[in-house]
């Protein structure tokens, strides 16, 4: 046997009875290293004579190779028992039950929709669905709002852009959902009792207003229909909505689409700095509402000296932060995950007046 073959089966040796990576280390470095024995050996060839220099350099080659791969080998071996070992110790049962984890939220203004929508449909009110984009007729002309009103402004409603030269009327994204009543009276007569909710625009924002919020109407049509029954309908959704009795106050107000009109109060008080619905002396305006003027349900198509009917609307987003104790309505349309964690709800928390909408 030559000096190579005792040097080659020395180290190969060496890296079997290597028992960690530390150990195999050393042996790397004692064979392979700047210092090791190999790389003395590569050092004779600068003394030798072509001949020698070729054939001692390609066999010293072959047993630099050897070792090299012996040395790879050994050190994905140890780590395959390295971490054979570890897998050991670290162990899943996956027979255990998972944890049970939520998998998204319901936002706020989706389960109040929702809560509405359960409480309203209790007392017979279906559902009316609309366009977002309307015309100037169905948003402004149909409700009686006159050309000079101010929501018929820039300043107040966004219109869509025409090209030059476009002369038809023009279009608006919808202000409130009123337009989906005139469309519900026009497609269905009368009589009629019926919700819209659904996205409104406005030029309007600060922490109790944003461009674009969440609204819900409602219209009844009938032939004795009075403010008796308005009063009736919204009492009972208070209730209903708030869990318990909310005592309501009505004032004399103005709107272009009903007559009379009167904005509604919902009792309330403030204690700790908390607001409290339904208890103490105080009062908080929450929508407006009235009976609906002749012109609006002329001009929907339905006889106002056979029929009458009252209207109401508010913010669903409003009623989101008055019932759930959210203070600022910004923070609705920001995403922010930890706010949706806290004020959301579960996906099978379903609103029902069985077992309550909250």
């Amino acid at each position: 046997m030559t000096a190579l073959d005792d040097l080659k089966a020395k180290y190969l040796t060496a890296v079997a009875d290597a028992g960690d990576e530390a150990a195999l280390e050393a042996v790397r470095l004692e064979a392979l290293g700047k210092k090791g024995e190999i790389s003395l050996k590569m050092r004779e060839l600068g003394g030798m004579s072509p001949e020698e220099r070729s054939t001692f350099g390609a066999a010293l080659n072959v047993v630099k190779d050897e070792i090299d791969a012996a040395l790879r080998a050994k050190k994905v071996a140890l780590g395959d028992a390295a971490l054979d070992a570890r897998l050991r110790t670290e162990w899943l049962d996956v027979t255990l039950p998972a944890r049970p984890r939520p998998v998204g939220t319901i936002h706020p203004v989706s389960q109040v929709t929702e809560e509405l929508t359960a409480i309203f449909a209790d007392m017979g009110f279906a559902v009316a669905e609309g366009p977002q984009v309307e015309s100037d007729w169905y948003n402004f002309d149909a409700l009686n709002i006159p050309p000079e009103h101010p929501a018929r402004q820039e300043h107040d409603t966004f219109f869509m852009n025409r090209a030059d030269g476009d002369d038809r009327p023009p279009h608006v994204l919808r202000t409130h959902t009123s337009p989906v009543q005139i469309r519900a009276m026009l497609d269905q007569g009368a009589p009629i009792r019926i919700i819209c909710p659904g996205r409104v625009y406005r030029m309007d924002m600060d922490q109790t207003h944003s461009p674009m919020f969440h609204q819900v109407e409602g219209l009844v049509i009938g032939k004795d229909i009075s403010m008796a029954n308005l009063k009736w309908v919204l009492e009972e959704f208070f209730t209903a909505f708030f869990g318990k009795p909310v005592k309501t106050r009505f004032r004399a107000s103005h709107f272009p689409f009903t007559e009379p009109s009167a904005e509604v109060d919902i009792q309330c008080s403030w204690v700790d700095g908390q607001l409290r619905i339904g208890e103490g002396d105080g009062w908080m305006e929450v929508l407006g509402s009235g009976i609906v003027h002749p012109k609006v349900l002329r001009a929907a198509g339905v006889d106002p000296d056979e029929w009458q009917g009252f209207a109401f609307g508010m913010g669903i987003d409003r009623m989101a932060m008055l019932k759930y104790g959210i203070p600022d309505l910004r923070a609705f349309f920001e995403s922010d995950l930890r706010w949706l964690r806290h004020y959301g709800f579960a996906a099978l928390n379903v609103p029902e007046l069985a077992g309550g909408v909250a």
